[in-house]
């Protein structure tokens, strides 16, 4: 039979796993997108433009 563990033990693990979650949450927000490249093409809204 599992024996109960202590209330202690209980609490250092619901931090534990507190820190472990906002330290995934903090490096989720952190990796954001790659930028884009610089390219020398031109942006799709002045082919709008053109048209008008």
């Amino acid at each position: 039979m599992l024996e109960r563990t202590s209330t202690s033990v209980r609490y250092a693990r619901g931090i534990a796993a507190a820190i472990v979650a906002v330290a995934t949450l903090v490096l989720a927000a952190n990796a954001g997108p790659a930028r884009a490249a610089e390219s020398d093409q031109e942006p799709r809204a002045t082919a709008l433009m053109k048209a008008e």
